[in-house]
């Protein structure tokens, strides 16, 4: 075997049994509860879940579910962390080329003329000619790029669990602010309404002051019912249009109207809502997935600093014909070639090598702390949710009894004016506290809806396609 052939050989065999140093990763213990805090009979614990559904089979309204797909293509966040992903998948095919030898070719041409020196040489000239073939490669004997390369991939997944996390709090954001303008619409429809039956109610009492049957003060006290119903209705109709323009923003249009669906009234909202197991959480959330995949790289970097630690070995070599005058370069006799085997040891570097070992483990126990952080904080989020579904229920309930008693005690109030039995300024009480009432019961119906969407996106649910 020749030289060249024994050490290329040499070097196969050591690279056929190099090792990669570095911790292999393993997932931190990190144990679940067997239940979630604030699941009642409402809340079924099964290996089904809410967040198991696809966001169109949750969200019943049609005009709502198109709003979501015009979102999901058109949303700047959404497509800037589309970018993302894509930049990290040329990332990990660039940081994988450091494993593999590089190769170039190319021809080159030089000329040279030396003029004579008078009794020293005479002047020459020549052209001259080469194809090379060039060779150069790192071998990763100690898997520095492999361990690169493994942190790069997680890196790539990381970034597509961030883009599912975007497309989750996207739906999200889409559905609680198509809600909430629902809301306003419904506000608007009891101020309107409320601000006829008052005006109907000043214009009766202008008459009965005409035929001296009430003061004066009743017609002020009339008036003044009037006015506090007037005064809301621009208002709210500021915040629908401001909630119109926050929908068009998530869409990715300018500012603009919003086609209306379902009432607030009408939209879903289900007595039983399955949960599921916590241990599928860990599955299913994509900030978790994503909290677990940045720990994954940051393990891999350790391996990366160790290798550092070792002799670093370099091979290179160039391989083609040269000859002095053109023609000649592809002859037999023309060819050529060299090669270079090199191996490095630091020896002294001030401590920066193993300093940078130190600083990625430290970084590592930061990403596990980051992960087991996550978990707790998506733990939390969803008891908060279960407790507030429950609790917004009853005070619903409570509100709806109070916005009966409100209504009789008003229709009462105005019945015993007409009769002449009391003052007007038991009309405006009790007409004041009907509508407070309406609205409060209006903003109820609107938190308990709004507490399934935050349940159904902190359970993990909305970024399935």
């Amino acid at each position: 075997m020749s030289r060249p052939a024994a050490i290329a050989a040499t070097f196969l065999v050591l690279l056929l049994s190099s090792c990669t140093v570095g911790p292999n990763y393993q997932r931190p213990n990190v144990p679940a509860a067997p239940a979630y805090r604030g699941a009642d009979n409402s809340t079924v614990s099964s290996a089904t879940s809410l967040a198991d559904e696809k966001w169109w089979e949750v969200f019943k309204d049609p005009v709502l579910q198109q709003l979501v797909r015009t979102s999901l293509k058109q949303n700047y966040d959404l497509r800037i962390a589309a970018s993302r992903v894509i930049q990290a998948q040329q990332q990990v095919t660039i940081t994988r080329s450091n494993q593999f030898p590089t190769l170039g070719a190319g021809p080159s041409f030089g000329g040279v003329k030396s003029p004579a020196i008078p009794g020293v040489f005479g002047g020459y000239s020549y052209l001259a000619d080469a194809l090379n073939l060039t060779f150069s490669w790192n071998p990763d004997f100690w898997g520095r790029y492999r361990r690169a390369t493994e942190a790069a991939r997680a890196t790539l997944l990381e970034t597509e669990w961030g883009r599912r996390a975007v497309v989750g709090s996207l739906v999200e954001d889409v559905a609680t602010d198509y809600l909430q303008l629902r809301e306003y619409d419904f506000e608007l429809e009891i101020e309107k309404r409320s601000l006829e039956s008052r005006q109907q109610s000043l214009s009766l009492t202008q008459t009965l002051e005409r035929g001296g049957s009430t003061s004066m003060v009743d017609v002020r006290q009339a008036e003044q019912l009037v006015e506090e119903a007037a005064e809301l209705i621009p208002q709210t109709e500021q915040a629908i249009q401001q909630e119109e323009n926050a929908i068009s923003l998530l869409l990715g249009q300018n500012p603009g109207s919003i086609p209306r669906g379902m009432a607030i009234t009408e939209q879903p909202n289900p007595d039983d809502v399955p949960v599921g197991l916590p241990s599928q959480l860990l599955e299913r959330r994509p900030d978790i997935q994503e909290a677990e995949q940045a720990l994954v790289a940051a393990n891999a970097q350790i391996g990366v600093a160790r290798a550092q630690l070792f002799p670093q070995i370099s091979l290179s070599g160039t391989a083609g014909t040269e000859s002095i005058g053109l023609g000649n370069v592809f002859s037999w006799g023309a060819r050529s070639w060299n090669y270079t085997a090199s191996a490095t040891q630091p020896i002294f570097n001030a401590g920066s090598l193993r300093a940078n070992v130190r600083l990625t483990e430290a970084q590592k126990e930061q990403a596990v702390l980051s992960y087991q952080q996550t978990i707790q904080t998506a733990f939390e989020q969803v008891s908060n949710a279960l407790i507030a579904e429950r609790k917004l229920r009853d005070y619903r309930g409570h509100q709806e009894a109070l916005t009966t008693a409100t209504r009789e005690s008003s229709n009462l109030a105005q019945i015993r004016y007409k009769g002449g039995v009391t003052s007007y300024l038991e009309v405006l009480t009790n007409e004041t506290n009907f509508l407070t009432a309406e609205i409060a019961l209006a903003r109820a119906r609107l938190a308990e809806r709004l507490e399934l969407v935050q349940l159904y996106n902190s359970l993990g649910g909305g970024w399935q396609q």
